[in-house]
């Protein structure tokens, strides 16, 4: 099971490099995409958070 987990994540490394090197442009939006993601999910959390406190 740990060489399986490895192997997945050696290959998701190889192709995200693989990606980043071949189409940069794309990879810099997926990223921002994803960083958007992350911003936006953190803000939903808060929001829940704080209409719980009021």
């Amino acid at each position: 099971m740990k060489l399986v987990k490895r192997l997945a994540l050696g290959l998701v490394v190889v192709f995200a490099l693989f990606y980043m090197i071949t189409r940069p442009e794309d990879a810099a939006t997926a990223v921002e995409g994803a960083v958007g993601a992350v911003f936006g999910a953190t803000e939903a959390v808060g929001r829940f958070f704080s209409s719980l406190v009021t």
